[in-house]
């Protein structure tokens, strides 16, 4: 017993990243564990129900959980994980979310009451009685019971089938859904497979997705989370509605769809800011179905608009709040979320296992990247010294501002132009956080930019050149984040991000992931101001990419200047 993983009581488990095993325990351990920090020689996993609820729902079971733990220990695991495990895996699905249909429902509904007598009656059932009067006995999930039928069954409120779930993971008991899904308005929709065919991972993730019926997909950039969104429409083969984060995307998938399709341009509707059609397949953004006006949400009705027999949530992790309380109603559809990362910033991971659906598939990057479907990557970090008179200012600020300070440093803007020499002729992004320091960028590199006011047009016009190659460096703030296309990016430049945020660490190295036709290596630089909050924050940022197998090498902004 020699191995790189440390098991504490408190749950958490130290990886030694030398270790000669570390690699393979890092896979297994990723698919039940969370990093939580992950300093050079040491990183730091724990282990949380949500995390096991997860695991559970997408194959793994408690015994190959702890044999994950006992293979590759250094000492003994102590007994009480073990036990926490067994107990915490064997909660999923002893409660049931089950569908009865009513034998006396009348044919065709004439009223209201008839059409509410017509509904199938949902029922949660246990095998334990005791678990059933437990959660019953709950305040929050009493106004949501109907009639007891035994004690171990129970009716639900027609309408509380979301809530429910909701309700019952709070208090440890998640619920298995067994209660089925409306087919939806029928749509003819097939694969156009004459000049390409999905990759075995993303059948997998689509068969895998259908027989369950609802989940989350788990993707890393460019490995084509909207093939499978594509795959899982030809399966179920009917009215769609997808939400995405911004028109661009919106524009992208439906391109995406009208070549990887038998979808004309007459099936695909957009349903934004700028445009209002409906369609078999309706692509909407979150910000237009959370739009609101005199406190009421205005776009509701596209929720009801048609039959919808499939509703796809690209990029779940960043699923506003406003959006799960819509979607506790729509249980009865299939749902499908993708993103690159489960990580939500906001803490609401449980709201995702809850009402999109628990993880039903998760292909590591670093696995994806070793049958060369997404591109090889090498991640560095680039530690700059905030000059003396800043430093000085910086030291008499508030936390805000110490960070926009140690953030924008003058001090990164010649570090950038030298890497943007080094990688000449290569297709680079620098992203960044501020737009005042964008600007200063785009302006002393002579460069084209991209910020969240630059109209949906031009944003297009920029992007299509910079794939097209006629732009060789574009300079971007967060609206390049999420969801945009740019397959021959090689190098990404970060100056600035959103605090420590995991989810955009990944978004952005995601970037670079999708295979370029040079088949050159990524290059990811993330620039820090060295002894500030930047740097911390900085730590935080890469804790994901870490628990995805990527190292960063640190450099020092001399080393970089040097080499000019």
């Amino acid at each position: 017993m020699n191995g790189p993983l440390i098991v504490q009581s408190d749950r958490t488990v130290l990886l030694e990243v030398a270790h000669p095993q570390a690699e393979d325990a890092r896979h297994e351990l990723a698919a039940f564990a969370e990093l939580e920090r992950a300093p050079e020689h040491v990183h730091t996993y724990r282990i949380t129900r949500l995390g096991l609820w997860n695991a559970r729902a997408a194959g793994h079971d408690a015994e190959s959980m702890i044999g994950t733990l006992e293979r590759f220990a250094k000492f003994p695991v102590p007994q009480s994980v073990t036990v926490d495990i067994r107990d915490t895996v064997s909660r999923y699905g002893r409660l049931v979310i089950r569908r009865e249909e009513r034998e006396d429902a009348p044919a065709i509904a004439n009223s209201p009451t008839e059409e509410l007598e017509r509904q199938p009656v949902l029922l949660l059932t246990a095998e334990d009685p005791s678990v059933l009067a437990e959660v019953t006995r709950s305040k929050r999930i009493k106004p949501l019971l109907g009639d007891q039928r035994s004690p171990s069954e129970i009716e639900l409120q027609p309408w509380a089938r979301g809530q429910v779930k909701q309700e019952l993971v709070k208090l440890g008991w998640p619920a298995e859904d067994l209660a089925g899904y409306t087919p939806g308005q029928p749509h003819p929709i097939d694969l156009d497979t004459a000049s390409w065919h999905m990759r075995p991972y993303q059948e997998q993730a689509v068969d895998t997705f259908f027989a369950q019926g609802s989940g989350v997909v788990v993707l890393p950039c460019g490995a084509g989370k909207t093939l499978v969104g594509a795959g899982a429409m030809a399966t179920v083969k009917a009215t769609t509605l997808i939400l995405v984060t911004n028109t661009v995307s919106a524009r992208q998938w439906r391109d995406e769809l009208l070549r990887r399709t038998t979808l004309s341009p007459e099936d695909i509707g957009e349903y934004s800011g700028t445009s209002k059609e409906i369609r078999p397949v309706t692509i909407a953004t979150y910000q237009i179905l959370t739009a609101r006006r005199k406190g009421e949400y205005t776009h509701l009705s596209l929720l009801d608009a048609l039959d919808w027999g499939l509703i796809v949530y690209d990029e779940v992790h960043l699923l506003p709040a406003p959006v799960f309380k819509l979607t506790a109603d729509l249980q009865a559809r299939r749902r499908l979320g993708l993103t690159a990362t489960l990580v939500r910033e906001d803490g609401r991971e449980s709201d995702v296992f809850s009402l999109i659906g628990p993880k039903r598939y998760d292909a590591p990057w670093k696995e994806i990247e070793a049958q060369g479907y997404i591109s090889p990557a090498a991640c560095y970090e680039v530690r700059i010294d905030l000059p003396h008179q800043d430093r000085l200012e910086y030291a008499a600020s508030g936390d805000d501002e110490r960070y926009r300070m140690a953030a924008t440093s003058p001090a990164k803007t010649p570090v950038v132009r030298e890497l943007i020499e080094k990688h000449h002729g290569e297709q680079i992004l620098v992203i960044g956080q501020y737009i005042d320091q964008l600007d200063d960028l785009a302006t002393s590199l002579d460069a084209a930019e991209i910020t969240g006011s630059t109209p949906v047009d031009e944003r297009e016009r920029l992007f299509r050149a910079f794939r097209e190659g006629s732009i060789d460096v574009l300079v971007v703030s967060k609206v390049a984040n999420f969801s945009v296309d740019l397959p021959d990016a090689t190098v990404a430049i970060q100056v600035s991000g959103s605090f420590g945020s995991r989810q955009e660490e990944a978004q952005r190295l995601g970037r670079l992931l999708r295979p370029n036709k040079d088949g050159l290596p990524a290059s990811f630089y993330t620039l820090v101001t060295r002894d500030t909050v930047d740097q911390d924050f900085a730590q935080n940022r890469q804790r994901f990419l870490a628990e995805q197998g990527y190292a960063y090498t640190i450099l020092d902004a001399d080393q970089v200047l040097a080499a000019a």
